[in-house]
């Protein structure tokens, strides 16, 4: 479903990948370091990662995938941003702004309150800009079981 367009850039949410949606977006998981080598093989992992979001944003051109993003909520108070990338060749051109957008947009259609994220190194400008601010005292922590 078609949410938004700016120019050559479309937005949509994703429900179901296709198998090319799924390959392209594979990739730009890796190109963040955040497919691991346990998640190799299991292309079945995505369409998961996916449906279980409570939402998932594409931004394309055509049919080329240059940027992901997606939310994790309880649907009624609280949700986190999550997996916000854009193709290194497509940065600093608005996508990843078009695509927190999006997000944002859906988050507070949907009434929830209070919405979280993590920065990446080098990213919290575009979070500034939307309107996030820094949680001083907070402590991002992290748990990985290897599998």
């Amino acid at each position: 479903m078609l949410v938004r367009q700016d120019n050559e850039v479309q937005y949509q949410f994703l429900k179901i990948p296709t198998l090319e949606q799924t390959q392209q977006i594979i990739s730009l998981y890796r190109e963040q370091g955040w497919w691991q080598a346990y998640d190799e093989g299991q292309e079945q992992l995505l369409p998961r990662l996916i449906s279980g979001s409570h939402c998932f944003v594409i931004a394309t051109s055509g049919t080329t995938v240059l940027g992901i993003g997606r939310a994790i909520s309880d649907g009624v108070s609280d949700a986190y941003i999550q997996d916000v990338t854009v193709r290194k060749e497509y940065r600093n051109r608005g996508v990843g702004g078009g695509i927190l957008r999006t997000l944002l947009n859906r988050l507070h259609d949907d009434g929830i309150p209070w919405i979280g994220l993590i920065a990446e190194p080098g990213s919290s400008n575009l979070y500034l800009r939307a309107g996030f601010h820094e949680m001083p005292g907070s402590i991002p922590m992290l748990m990985i079981r290897e599998l």
